[in-house]
């Protein structure tokens, strides 16, 4: 009797699996017993041990190990782009760094320079004038602590690098989404790069940043700004996009140019859900306070840092409390705006 050859045995193994794929399309009957939907619905369970068992019998010692080990090399690819972006474009980063440094600083010397009641009273009246009176005692009894804490200056320093961040991230995911919402192949590019600017582990928005930025406010700006655009850029593009097909018609039908319903039209109706894309990016940006701390940014972040390096749970505790009751302040407010936009546009049937 002749033993198969490889041709004919890998042909047989090529049946078994094709006859495995077919018995797994099985539609699941609606009627009929119920053991044998059962038995049905059961093959999803049982079909990665069959094959498994079809795997072993046959001779698949190639698949023990993976032939090839290539991520040494592509690594040290990477290391080389980024020595020759850091030596060829240090005037571009130094540039960068200026700037984000000028202002940020120059925010922060303005908000240590304001008297503390002045500061409070100022949180107390906009978080009234938008949340309610509830937020702005809140708001005042909160801040108040913080400055009963002796974290007064941690606090404005917090706060002027959340602004600086904010502000960036929003002038920048804001017509990025804008325009992600006119174009679906744009949005089919962003969507994975958003997916892995969210998902990337935060430190390793460091390690570059520091590369290009060196140690400072400024990487901190920087890898936060990466971590906090995704949520403005899909909240924006998705509010563009889920608004009524009959508003966008009707306002066509009047003569609207694609600039004037783009500009008058789509953009503030979706604004409710772009104030939402907003209220995350802030929010994960304060979640990234204390991690940018350790490429040297200051305020309660560095606090918590420092309280933890000494064991000194204490004080790392009132410091996160102090960045807990930094978002809860922003979220409420800009919650309340967003909700204020959603209600004036209600009562006012749309956009004249």
């Amino acid at each position: 009797m002749t033993s198969a050859t490889p041709e004919e045995e890998r042909s047989s193994w090529s049946a078994r699996l094709r006859a495995i794929g077919r018995w797994l399309e099985l539609p699941v009957p609606s009627g009929g017993p119920p053991w044998l939907r059962r038995v049905l619905w059961l093959r999803w369970l049982i079909a990665p041990a069959i094959l498994a068992v079809v795997l072993s019998m046959g001779d698949w010692k190639w698949a023990g190990e993976f032939p090839a080990d290539i991520g040494r090399d592509v690594g040290r690819e990477i290391d080389n782009i980024i020595d020759w972006m850091t030596t060829e474009l240090d005037v571009l980063f130094d540039v960068i760094k200026e700037i984000v440094l000028t202002v940020l600083i120059a925010f922060e010397d303005f908000l240590l320079w304001l008297p503390w009641p002045a500061f409070i009273v100022a949180i107390a009246i906009v978080a009234w004038r938008t949340a309610g009176y509830w937020v702005a005692a809140f708001s005042a009894a909160s801040l108040t602590l913080l400055a009963t804490f002796g974290l007064w200056e941690s606090t404005m320093e917090t706060v002027a690098l959340m602004a600086v961040t904010v502000t960036l991230s929003v002038a920048i995911a804001v017509p990025v989404g804008v325009w992600a919402s006119q174009s679906d192949r744009l949005d089919r590019i962003l969507r994975p790069i958003l997916d892995g600017m969210q998902t990337m582990p935060s430190f390793v928005y460091l390690v570059p940043a520091i590369a290009f930025f060196s140690l400072g406010n400024v990487p901190a700006v920087i890898a936060t700004l990466i971590y906090a655009v995704p949520p403005a850029v899909r909240l924006t593009n998705l509010g563009i996009r889920q608004l009524p097909e009959e508003t966008l018609e009707a306002a066509e039908s009047f003569g609207a140019t694609p600039i004037q319903l783009l500009l008058k039209v789509k953009i503030p109706l979706a604004a409710p859900t772009i104030m939402a894309g907003v209220n995350q990016t802030t929010l994960m940006a304060l979640a990234m306070v204390v991690i940018a701390s350790l490429v040297g940014a200051g305020g309660l972040g560095e606090d918590v840092n420092r309280g933890l390096g000494r064991i000194e749970p204490g004080n790392a505790f009132l410091a996160g409390l102090g960045i807990v009751f930094l978002a809860i302040i922003i979220d409420r407010i800009t919650q309340a705006f967003a909700a204020r936009q959603q209600s004036s546009l209600g009562a006012g049937g749309g956009v004249g």
